[in-house]
């Protein structure tokens, strides 16, 4: 059975409660990069991420809030079925305005590995290209598989740190890719 993956900009309408409904957010990761003094280091951590109905909930309002502040929320399906997703918010920041950040971009776990999340990165650029910006701002996962996805879309660590992203996700990486 071959699939044919339409990717799209979403609009309000499209955010409808149900959006989520089948997407499994599912990642089992046991081992992490973190950071200690200044130098990127491996190590064993074992946790589970599966979003729960009132996640799910949470992600679709702060996508509804994305676009209705003018930034993008990108989406992939397959058939009606949301598969894959990204968002860039609009507001500019940096000490030269050059970074927007990539909040979100999250491939349901039955489609990993067909490409969808390289395609919806390179929507992002082109989308954040749009709105100006001049790097892409990302508060990546720490787990080993991400930041591989990370370095292979051409991400290095951010130049400069976005306390108020950091804040929210103190064991992320922090990345940008210049555009």
């Amino acid at each position: 059975m071959e699939s044919k993956i339409v990717y799209k900009i979403l609009e309000l309408t499209d955010l409808g409660d149900n959006l989520l409904d089948s997407f499994k957010r599912y990642q089992e990761t046991k081992n992490v990069w973190y950071l200690e003094e200044d130098e990127l280091k491996t190590k064993d951590d074992y946790f589970i991420d599966d979003w729960s109905a009132d996640k799910k909930k949470l992600v679709i309002d702060e996508l509804r809030l994305c676009v209705t502040n003018n930034g993008i929320v990108a989406g992939a399906f397959d058939g009606e079925k949301l598969v894959g997703f990204a968002s860039v918010e609009s507001e500019r920041f940096g000490s030269k305005n050059q970074y927007v950040e990539l909040p979100y971009i999250h491939v349901s776990s039955e489609a990993r590995g067909l490409g969808i999340g390289k395609k919806l990165f390179e929507i992002c650029c082109k989308e954040s290209k749009k709105l100006g910006a001049e790097k892409l701002y990302i508060a990546a996962h720490p787990s080993i598989e991400s930041q591989a996805f990370y370095d292979a879309v051409g991400c290095k660590r951010a130049s400069e740190i976005n306390v108020d992203v950091l804040k929210k996700e103190p064991l992320d990486i922090q990345l940008e890719k210049i555009l």
